[in-house]
């Protein structure tokens, strides 16, 4: 592997990854996170990760893209004044769902931290196993997890634009 070519494509996926948040054109910025992620997925196939790179260009560069461009693409802007109205108002309901939020966490963690076994974990991903044997010998849920989360974007997807087309 050259470190070379690995170090221009992470300098580059910074780059992408800063413009993403700093932009103001919101297809803008959707298009340089497909491009992070785009720059992402070659970084990982570089490190010898190919599925792992696979379901990033897959959900992340493809679908997630998608849903960010026809959610903008239904949108319409509003003048500054409406903003900063709707921002007093959304805060005033949800000023206190982070201490909320935070409170639950920390009381799930307390409840089922003892609960939770992580001996398939360890068992699963044990010295000198691949990632394909552990995802299609031992992780058949994640797998489908995985198939059902793409469906439900792809069909969510269909359903907007139907949605849209009947208005």
């Amino acid at each position: 592997m050259n470190m070379t070519i690995l170090t221009i494509l992470l300098a580059f996926m910074v780059v992408s990854a800063a413009l993403c948040v700093m932009v103001r054109n919101l297809l803008k910025a959707a298009i340089a996170l497909a491009l992070t992620s785009a720059i992402l997925t070659v970084v990982m196939f570089m490190l010898d990760a190919p599925l792992a790179a696979v379901f990033e260009l897959s959900v992340c560069a493809g679908l997630v893209t998608v849903v960010f461009v026809s959610a903008i693409s239904m949108t319409k802007p509003h003048s500054r004044e409406e903003i900063a109205a709707k921002v007093k108002e959304r805060l005033k309901r949800f000023i206190y769902l982070p201490f909320i939020l935070l409170a639950l966490l920390v009381v799930m963690l307390v409840v089922l931290w003892p609960c939770m076994d992580f001996s398939q974990v360890m068992k699963a991903g044990g010295a000198g196993a691949k990632v394909q044997e552990v995802l299609w010998n031992n992780r058949q849920t994640d797998i489908l997890g995985q198939i059902v989360i793409i469906l439900t974007g792809v069909f969510g997807i269909v359903v907007l634009f139907k949605e849209r087309e009947t208005k």
